[in-house]
C-alpha cells in the first residue's frame, strides 16, 4: 500500500556564513542597545552573508553536508526543494542554480515560499513524493540571505535576523520511524503583518519604492507576536495528535528560532520544560526557513537527540503560514536500502 512507506531524514547538513554581527556592533549602527535585544528576543548575535554570497551559495553548502550524511551522491536526488523568502532572483528558482551547483542532473526542482515555515512545509511535501513510491530521495533545504533585505535604519527589525541554511535528505525508514504526524496551515488574512512590499507585480521595482524603502522587510511586530504565540502550539499540538502521541512523551521540540519569549511560550502551551527544546537564537536570530534545520542538525550533532526519540519541529511565517512535524528520530544504519 501506498501510505504503508514510512520516510524520514537519512541525512542533514548546515551552513553558516562566517561573519559575526553582534549586538553591541548593531549599536553603532542603529539607535538600539545589547540588553535590550536580549531581553525582548534572546539574541546575542547573527550571521551575515558576504557581498559576494547569494541564498543559492549558502543552500549548496548546506546540501552537500546533508548529502554526505546521508551517503549518497548528487546524481541520486530525484528532487530538490528549496524554501526561502530570499531567491536568488524570481526565475529560476533557487533549487534550479543548487541542482547546477550539486551537478543533481537527473533532481527535479522547484522553491517552496511558506516564510519562515518553509523547511517544514518542504518536509511534509518531499514525504508525499516519496510516500507515493514516485522519488527515492529528495532534497530539502531551507537557506536565507535575509541580510540582504534588512532595513538597515529601522532597529525594529533588522536586528532580529540572519544568514543561513540547513538541508535534509528524506527516503524511506524502516515502519514506525520517520515522520508520524503534520500540521500545515495558513491564514492569508495576515499577509500584511510581514512583507517585502515592492519588487513583484503589485509594486514594481522603481525610484519611489526605492527611495520608500520598500523592497526592505516590512513587520508588525506586536500583532506577528501575538499570532506566533497562540499558533505555535496549537500546531504542535495538532501534529501530535494526528499521530497519537501525547505531548509528554516528546524527547526534543525544535521551534523556529524568532525569538526566545516566543519559543519559552511555545514550550509552556505543550507543558514541556525548557530542557527538552532547543534554542540557538542567541547564536544565530531568526534565520526564517534555515531556523529549523539549523537547530535540527545542531540537536543531532550535540547528541540532544538520539535514535528512537520522538522529536517535533514547529514554526510559523510570512504568509501567516504555520508547520508543524513529528519525527521518530531513527538516522544511521537502519535506512532502508
Amino acid at each position: 500500500m501506498m501510505n504503508s512507506r514510512a520516510v524520514g531524514i537519512i541525512g542533514l547538513g548546515h551552513y553558516l556564513p562566517d561573519r559575526v554581527l553582534t549586538n553591541k556592533e548593531l549599536e553603532q549602527m542603529v539607535d538600539t542597545n545589547d540588553e535590550w535585544i536580549v531581553d525582548r528576543t534572546g539574541i546575542k548575535e547573527r550571521r551575515i552573508a558576504a557581498a559576494d554570497q547569494a541564498t543559492s551559495d549558502l543552500a549548496a553548502a548546506a546540501a552537500q553536508k546533508a548529502l554526505a550524511d546521508a551517503g549518497i551522491t548528487a546524481d541520486q536526488l530525484d528532487l530538490i526543494i528549496v524554501a526561502t523568502a530570499t531567491p536568488d532572483m524570481f526565475f529560476p528558482s533557487t533549487a534550479c542554480l543548487v541542482q547546477e551547483k550539486l551537478k543533481a542532473t537527473k533532481a527535479a526542482a522547484f522553491d517552496l515560499a511558506a516564510g519562515c515555515s518553509g523547511f517544514a512545509y518542504g518536509l511534509v511535501t518531499a514525504s508525499q513524493f516519496i510516500k507515493a513510491g514516485l522519488y527515492r530521495y529528495v532534497l530539502v533545504v531551507g537557506a536565507e540571505t535575509l541580510s540582504k533585505i534588512l532595513d538597515w535604519q529601522d532597529r525594529n527589525t533588522c536586528v532580529l535576523f540572519g544568514d543561513g541554511a540547513g538541508a535534509a535528505v528524506l527516503g524511506e525508514v524502516p515502519a514506525g520511524c520517520g515522520i508520524l504526524g503534520m500540521n500545515l496551515g495558513a491564514d492569508g488574512a495576515g499577509g500584511d503583518l510581514l512583507k517585502m512590499p515592492a519588487g513583484g507585480s503589485r509594486q514594481p521595482a522603481s525610484g519611489e519604492t526605492v527611495d520608500n524603502r520598500l523592497h526592505f522587510i516590512h513587520m508588525n511586530g506586536n500583532e506577528v507576536f501575538k499570532f506566533a504565540i497562540k499558533v505555535m502550539g496549537e500546531a504542535a499540538v495538532a501534529a501530535l495528535q494526528q499521530a497519537g502521541i501525547e505531548p509528554e512523551a516528546v524527547d526534543c521540540l525544535i521551534p523556529h528560532q524568532a525569538n526566545i519569549r516566543i519559543i519559552q511560550s511555545a514550550a509552556k502551551r505543550l507543558k514541556m520544560p525548557m530542557e527538552k527544546v532547543f534554542v540557538n537564537v542567541d547564536k544565530y536570530g531568526n534565520t526564517s526557513a534555515a531556523s529549523i534545520p539549523i537547530a535540527l542538525d545542531e540537536a543531532v550533532n550535540s547528541g540532544r537527540i538520539k535514535n528512537g526519540d520522538l522529536v517535533v519541529l514547529v514554526g510559523f511565517g510570512a504568509g501567516l503560514t504555520w508547520a508543524a512535524c513529528v519525527l521518530k528520530w531513527c538516522k544511521g544504519d537502519n535506512t532502508v536500502a
